[in-house]
């Protein structure tokens, strides 16, 4: 058995759960904003968001032109407030079990697609740095995951052989293009991490 040196953990889905009763966080927004989903969907995450996320475009002017064209009434400072306060809900079970395999020798790694304004909330407004030695984000590597660059240039960083990250992710299509590019990795699917570490050396 090869045991893990470094867990990689996915953000959303793994350590953030979206909003506290448990929707994604754009359901409610066109009651408090007034701005359809479909219509944000269309107008910024469709054209913008690619280049967004692999860092090669910045949030807020993006933003403000498709608010421009689909919501004039609702600023870019306002949206990205809501989103960030709605999309915050903390696995705290999971961030609890983290505090104990650091303490036994696992280095514990964010492994996130993220541009880079959530990512800085993420770690220093909600916490998430005290619970991780590093973080590595989409918009400062250039790629996302399930691009297997993704996780070579991640390889890269730590000085690590791939063999010894082990991703957690909730989606199963980054779980393979983790395992193609010679990284151990597991689904998530909400059961705890002590089952899934114990397969790769953890008990």
């Amino acid at each position: 058995m090869t045991q893990a040196r470094c867990l990689m953990l996915d953000v959303d889905g793994v350590v953030v759960l979206g909003r506290p009763d448990g929707r994604h966080w754009r359901e409610g927004l066109e009651a408090v904003l007034g701005l359809a989903p479909q219509r944000l969907a269309e107008a910024f995450f469709d054209p913008y968001w690619p280049e967004i996320v692999t860092g090669r475009r910045p949030l807020r002017p993006a933003l403000r032109a498709a608010l421009a064209d689909c919501a004039p009434q609702v600023s870019a400072e306002t949206l990205i407030d809501y989103w960030f306060a709605a999309d915050a809900q903390l696995n705290r079970p999971l961030l609890e079990a983290l505090v104990h395999l650091r303490a036994a020798g696992l280095q514990v790694h964010l492994a996130t697609n993220q541009e880079h304004e959530r990512m800085a909330h993420l770690l220093q407004e909600m916490g998430l740095a005290d619970h991780v030695d590093a973080a590595h984000h989409s918009a400062a590597l250039g790629v996302c995951k399930p691009d297997e660059a993704f996780f070579h240039r991640i390889a890269a960083r730590t000085q690590l052989p791939a063999s010894a990250h082990l991703l957690i992710d909730d989606a199963p299509r980054n779980v393979e293009a983790a395992r193609r590019a010679g990284w151990l990795a597991e689904p998530w699917q909400g059961e705890g991490l002590v089952p899934l570490l114990a397969r790769h050396g953890w008990a």
